[in-house]
């Protein structure tokens, strides 16, 4: 009898187990999409646009305005992020992009990629994200800067990925009750691309911390020793302005 409740208790904690890998793996990811401004998003791709296209394409006239396709393949294991940038920059080319799953097949829902992480993908195993279509001289001028963007984004969001990934095993590990939190620094691109950055974190899990220096109020080492190596003087003093 003891035995057999041995292996009940085993069965019960084991379907636990299961059950909780299978809530892990269904949880919902966030769309973080709604917190930037597509205003802001089509001003920044502009800029970075005409940086790279000041004055003539010839590659461009080469090509010519033939109605071609492109398809955007994530080549390297991670996760990907950045997909509104993405289709900021196929907005401002005069294209269009359709997205897919993983399977190929057209997406429906925004929230089926961004966030999605593809750990078998690989040179010899190339997974198509999205096709793009449009004037091939449009989509040759709009490649480079587009592909920046989300590698970038990605690289972020995967490192963020495996940072709290890590925490939450060595909180399983010590039983703690608090929630541990992974967050990021301002030590970000200068200039705009910081919230192309700053939304990769948040796409991999990580907390964003302070966007800028406005953003809470954090007195570090070299604060202090500048207030005389007297904490309590430098907070005395950054009240006063709050």
């Amino acid at each position: 009898h003891n035995l057999l409740l041995l292996l009940v208790l085993f069965l019960l904690l084991f379907l636990d187990h299961q059950q909780s890998i299978i809530n892990m793996k269904s949880t919902t990811r966030t769309d973080f999409s709604g917190l930037l401004s597509t205003a802001q998003i089509d001003a920044m791709v502009e800029e970075w646009m005409a940086e790279d296209h000041p004055s003539f394409d010839v590659g461009g006239m080469v090509v010519g305005d033939a109605e071609k396709q492109a398809r955007l393949f994530m080549k390297s294991p991670g996760v990907f992020a950045g997909k509104p940038f993405f289709e900021a920059v196929i907005r401002n080319i005069g294209c269009r992009i359709e997205w897919m799953d993983h399977t190929g097949v057209e997406a429906e829902a925004k929230e089926q990629l961004e966030g999605t992480c593809f750990p078998d993908a690989s040179g010899d195993n190339k997974i198509c994200l999205a096709i793009v279509s449009g004037p091939v001289q449009n989509i040759l001028r709009g490649e480079r800067t587009a592909l920046n963007i989300i590698s970038r984004c990605s690289g972020v969001a995967t490192a963020s990925r495996h940072a709290v990934k890590i925490a939450k095993q060595i909180q399983q590990q010590q039983n703690a009750t608090n929630n541990l939190m992974i967050a990021g620094t301002r030590k970000t691109t200068p200039g705009a691309f910081r919230l192309v950055e700053k939304y990769g974190l948040l796409v991999g899990g990580a907390a964003t911390h302070r966007m800028d220096l406005s953003q809470m109020v954090m007195l570090k080492d070299n604060h202090i020793w500048a207030c005389g190596g007297s904490i309590t003087h430098a907070v005395h003093k950054a009240k006063q302005a709050s």
